[in-house]
């Protein structure tokens, strides 16, 4: 081949390099994982506050999957704050593995602990660059408990890491944070890669606080699982009202929680009683009965707790005086109430024989009235026979029952 043409060939593969070299490089990064979205109004804080731990040591600049443990555990982390609804939280973040010739301490407090802001926790986020330096991750814990010193209410600590070349001290500084703060601290690791010996630590730290849970990266396949994962850590759902009798008035306001579907009821959930006989009105054969009257299961006004007739009498039985003597006490209380006398009897005999008898026993009653001064132009009387039973006549004390007045206000 001549010079002449290598020449051209060597001229040619320059400019394509420079070219290269000056064209834009365009590069596209997708997420790893798929933040959430959680309604704010359906449910309610259950931690005050949260601490992250991220692990950012030599050992999370391998590639796992493809990727930078440090990138995938910052994805993770990112779709968390994504996913976080908007309600008043703490939080903070805090990294390790530095090398101590740059920063002089083992572990760096990036964020708070402060009033959380999604905003600031990812700008903070985003400047945690550079995997590089030891593992001290119980270093880290124990700088973490100290940062919470001054913190109030529940405590959600969230270590991210790939547990990798680390030795037993992240337990026992695991431990002393749990002693130190009790009840009020939950650990949560994640576990970034899968070496066996740090997801075996993860566990064991995550267990030293008793009440979290270790998971691994990878087992976050869509939006649901880290929804999931959210709602476990910071979230517990608003209790929705439960209206089991369908009232329209929740269980834990309604006293009466066996009102039968369709009757009304007041605000406390019990069946309207309008004329406040203590018979509500869905059961109330005998409305607007004034107050203090004596009324059967019916809210009739009536007296047929004791017997007022003998058998085939129309003459007042003596016991059942002191009840006709309330009756007139509410007349004379309440002038403007005009009664129809309603005789009854039991089944024993013609129609019509005991329909004159009932009459009979309504009379005798409005003399009664009449006698103790009840104006006798608000007394009516009529007899029903045996037409209205209150009880059955199957037996003498249901037959002895029927042998009754009522008394029915009236316009």
């Amino acid at each position: 081949m001549t010079k002449s043409y290598f020449k051209g060939l060597f001229l040619l593969m320059v400019s394509a390099m420079l070219f290269s070299c000056a064209a834009p490089q365009v590069q596209t990064s997708q997420p790893l994982f798929s933040p959430d979205t959680l309604e704010a109004d359906q449910y309610e804080p259950k931690v005050d506050n949260f601490m992250v731990i991220l692990d950012k040591s030599s050992s999370m600049s391998y590639k796992y999957n493809g990727q930078k443990r440090l990138t995938i555990a910052k994805d993770f982390l990112s779709a968390m704050n994504q996913t976080i609804p908007d309600m008043k939280l703490n939080g903070a973040l805090r990294t390790f593995g530095h090398m101590a010739s740059a920063s002089g301490k083992p572990s760096v407090l990036f964020y708070g602990p402060t009033e959380y802001s999604k905003k600031k926790f990812q700008g903070a986020l985003d400047a945690a660059q550079r995997a590089i330096g030891r593992s001290p991750l119980g270093a880290a814990i124990t700088a973490a408990a100290g940062d919470l010193k001054k913190s109030e209410g529940q405590i959600a600590v969230i270590i991210v890491s790939d547990g990798a070349d680390m030795d037993t001290t992240p337990i026992t500084a695991a431990k002393n944070m749990k002693s130190k703060y009790g009840d009020r601290v939950c650990i949560y690791t994640v576990l970034v890669g899968d070496d066996p010996a740090g997801e075996t630590l993860m566990k064991q730290v995550s267990a030293a606080g008793d009440c979290g849970i270790s998971v691994r990266a990878d087992g976050f396949k869509d939006s649901g699982d880290m929804g999931n994962f959210v709602k476990s850590v910071f979230l517990a759902e608003i209790a929705k009202p439960v209206d089991s009798d369908g009232d329209g008035v929740t269980d834990d306001l309604d006293r009466c929680p066996d009102t039968p579907k369709g009757v009304t009821v007041d605000a406390k959930g019990c069946p309207l009683d309008s004329d406040g006989d203590g018979v509500p009105d869905y059961l109330d054969k005998c409305p607007n009965t004034p107050k203090g009257a004596t009324v059967d299961a019916r809210g009739c006004w009536t007296y047929a707790a004791v017997v007022m007739y003998d058998f085939d009498s129309a003459e007042i039985k003596s016991e059942a005086f002191p009840m006709l003597d309330e009756a007139v006490s509410i007349l004379k209380k309440n002038p403007e109430i005009k009664v129809e006398i309603d005789g009854h009897t039991d089944n024993m005999g013609s129609a019509a024989y005991n329909m004159n008898l009932s009459e009979r026993r309504a009379k005798a009653v409005m003399k009664y009235f009449v006698d103790k001064g009840v104006e006798a132009q608000r007394l009516t009387t009529k007899g029903f026979g045996f037409n209205k039973p209150a009880a059955s006549n199957d037996t003498e004390q249901g037959r002895a029952k029927n042998r009754r007045v009522e008394l029915t206000p009236v316009k």
